[in-house]
């Protein structure tokens, strides 16, 4: 499951312009924080097909997962709530920039972590 960086810098130009974002190597990709508090993450998976996770947060969750193009999140047999993915060709630049402000206003009402 390698790291796609083409994934992660349109990630990365999406969220220059707020402060408080830091990255993590973990989940089999890079996931993105804001305020140590996960927002989204992106990788390449077996398949071939890159896809990008959102935390939308759980009162969002439902919302989410009407969008035909969103799936919820199973992490081995565990799905995880909160956190819906979108495979990258169902997400232009303004499907990417409208599911990191959900992630964004989502974490920015969460405690910051140290």
């Amino acid at each position: 499951m390698p790291v796609d960086e083409g994934l992660n810098q349109r990630m990365r130009d999406v969220l220059a312009a707020h402060a408080g974002i830091s990255e993590k190597h973990m989940m089999g990709g890079l996931c993105f924080f804001l305020n140590g508090n996960m927002l989204c993450g992106a990788r390449r998976h077996h398949d071939g097909v890159g896809r990008f996770m959102f935390r939308v947060g759980k009162v969002n969750e439902e919302s989410a997962l009407s969008d035909p193009a969103a799936q919820q999140v199973v992490h081995g047999s565990r799905k995880l709530g909160g956190f819906i993915r979108v495979d990258v060709h169902d997400c232009d630049e303004a499907a990417l920039r409208r599911w990191l402000h959900l992630c964004l206003d989502h974490a920015a009402a969460l405690p910051a972590k140290p």
